[in-house]
C-alpha cells in the first residue's frame, strides 16, 4: 500500500517570486511550470511522483531574520564542492562554510533573496549513488 505525501508545496515567500523559481529550478532541476515573469505565484515540480513541488508567492516585505526552516541539498551527482562552485555561478552566496578538513561537513548558502540552505556531501560522497 502506497500512501500519498501531506506535504503538496514548501512555499517561498518572495520579492521576484520568478526570478527566484528560475534560480531553485536550477538548483533542483525541477520544471517551471506555465508562467510569466509578472505573475504572483510560481511554481516548479519534480518528475518524480509524491516530490512536494516548491511555490514561490510575491509578499511586499524583505526576509528580515534567520530561517526557521532551511532544505539540505544533496546532491545527486558529482561532489558537494562541485555543486557549491555551480551554486555561486548563477548567484548562491556562502553564508557558513562547514566543510572539515576530513571531507565531512555542509556549506550554508542563500538564494538571491536571502533564503538560507545548506549543501551537503553528495549521494556519490555518501556511498549512496
Amino acid at each position: 500500500m502506497s500512501s500519498l505525501n501531506p506535504v503538496r508545496h514548501i512555499t517561498f515567500d518572495a520579492h521576484d517570486p520568478y526570478r527566484l523559481a528560475q534560480f531553485w529550478s536550477q538548483l533542483t532541476g525541477y520544471a517551471l511550470e506555465d508562467s510569466d515573469p509578472g505573475d504572483d505565484e510560481v511554481l516548479i515540480v519534480s518528475d518524480q511522483p509524491g516530490v512536494p513541488g516548491l511555490l514561490f508567492l510575491r509578499v511586499p516585505d524583505a526576509k528580515t531574520v534567520k530561517n526557521r526552516v532551511h532544505l539540505d541539498i544533496q546532491p545527486p551527482s558529482g561532489t558537494r564542492d562541485a555543486e557549491v562552485d555551480r551554486l555561486i555561478g548563477f548567484g548562491a552566496k556562502i553564508v557558513d562554510d562547514r566543510r572539515t578538513e576530513d571531507g565531512l561537513g555542509w556549506v550554508v548558502m542563500s538564494d538571491l533573496e536571502g533564503n538560507e540552505f545548506c549543501v551537503e556531501r553528495s549521494a556519490v560522497e555518501r556511498g549512496l549513488a
